[in-house]
């Protein structure tokens, strides 16, 4: 059998640039596309609509020639390294984030934020208990539940915001400190389920000790790690751009392996490297040379998540998921409320706040990750695939179109759109 590993990437490669440029041509966010071409591809039976279009060919060198094509698109040989990128994808996104991150800028940002997202998790929080206990869950499977409903996704906020060109907006730091609220509390979230779920322990002090331990890392992670960052600013100091990304990726993957043989997901051991670097001089410097590798190896974790499902398993989850997006949106409407009474914001601004926190995509599925890990039952998968695009979808379309909808809630009318002169009109006005 011929070696077809590196052919098999560079087509895994191809088709999540291609599906990405579809998305920016129709102004979507990428993750759903990501996701849906990895569910559609990577599986040995073909989709039905293939299997109808060959039926009715029934031409024999057809049929073989479409066989051989979709060998290559079941990524047999290459599927375990694609997953591997999607781990790195995981480590390069949490490392992002926490380059982002600033504890101090959250203090900073006063009680508005503080309250509001307070709100905020405690709603999505909730929601996720409600959902669980409907859906009749065992104890595990709720609290990933929890975590999946209560963790919007950074990457596609600040892209809805970037693209609506809203970020000088009031309500957008409103928007983003809410976000940084949210992140600490999936920080805390990620190491409380490494305790209960990757130990594989069902004793209440076994769990309770392993959380502790996470904890634990963290803080004193955090407090070492900014005494040593004078030392790892003296060994960057005049560097050449090979040794010094060398140095910033050793150092990612150790911390981030020693935090999973500590039984911590290595996700928050990535966290808590990126939050000891982002009081790094040279921080601007880093977040230029791990943008890219982000960027791809996290396109990269959403097609491998993909490629993991199987999208004929689904049908149970869909009501479950859409059930759940509907009561996400609505919690986020009256979360983003609160913040606007404690921020002296315009109550037209909630729907705004909203609409735009209801995006769910990388941290729900790192959070469904975890739960796979450690084999928790599989419509978690599902519930997450479903809920995800859902809201990946919908979220950036009622953002878009919050203050209409706003106008129309309120029973306002539609600002008139100012209409723009043209030069020979205003040449006209002048001369009478």
């Amino acid at each position: 059998m011929p070696n077809t590993l590196i052919i098999e990437i560079g087509i895994a490669v191809l088709l999540v640039a291609l599906v990405g440029l579809l998305a920016n041509r129709l102004r979507f966010s990428v993750i759903p596309f990501f996701i849906i071409i990895g569910m559609v591809l990577g599986h040995e039976s073909y989709p039905n609509f293939i299997k109808d279009m060959l039926a009715s060919v029934g031409n024999e060198g057809f049929t073989h020639a479409v066989e051989s094509v979709w060998k290559f698109l079941t990524f047999r040989e290459s599927k375990p390294f694609i997953d591997f990128m999607g781990r790195l994808g995981v480590l390069f996104l949490l490392f992002y984030l926490g380059l982002e991150f600033s504890v101090g800028r959250l203090i900073k940002s006063g009680k508005s934020i503080v309250a509001g997202g307070s709100f905020y998790v405690a709603l999505n929080f909730v929601s996720g208990l409600l959902v669980g206990w409907m859906m009749d869950l065992p104890f595990k499977e709720v609290m990933v539940l929890c975590g999946i409903m209560t963790s919007s996704s950074t990457a596609i906020v600040a892209k809805v915001l970037t693209d609506l060109k809203r970020t000088a907006n009031p309500e957008t730091e409103v928007i983003m400190g809410m976000i940084m609220f949210d992140d600490l509390f999936i920080a805390m979230h990620i190491s409380f389920l490494s305790g209960l779920i990757l130990t594989g322990s069902s004793s209440f002090w076994a769990v309770a000790g392993t959380s502790l331990l996470a904890l634990g890392f963290i803080l004193t992670f955090l407090i070492l790690g900014r005494k040593l960052i004078p030392f790892i600013d003296k060994l960057l100091q005049e560097k050449s751009s090979e040794l010094f990304i060398l140095i910033i990726f050793s150092l990612l993957f150790t911390i981030a392996g020693f935090s999973e043989t500590i039984h911590v997901a290595e996700a928050i051991g990535a966290l808590m490297a990126g939050l000891v670097f982002a009081d790094s001089k040279y921080l601007k410097k880093i977040e230029g040379m791990v943008l890219p590798f982000k960027d791809f190896f996290g396109a990269m974790f959403f097609f491998s998540f993909g490629l993991s499902i199987d999208m004929y398993s689904l049908g149970g989850a869909v009501g479950w998921a859409a059930f759940a997006a509907v009561i996400t949106i609505i919690g986020n409407v009256a979360s983003g409320y609160f913040a606007t009474r404690f921020s002296d914001l315009k109550p037209k601004n909630s729907v705004d706040i909203g609409f735009t926190l209801s995006a769910r995509g990388e941290f729900s599925i790192i959070m469904a990750n975890i739960g796979k890990a450690g084999k928790l039952l599989p419509v978690i998968q599902s519930f997450v695939v479903v809920y995800v695009l859902i809201l990946s979808i919908v979220s950036p379309l009622l953002t878009k179109e919050s203050r209409n909808i706003w106008n129309r809630l309120s029973g306002q009318k539609e600002a008139p759109k100012k209409v723009k002169k043209k030069l020979s009109d205003l040449e006209a006005s002048g001369q009478e």
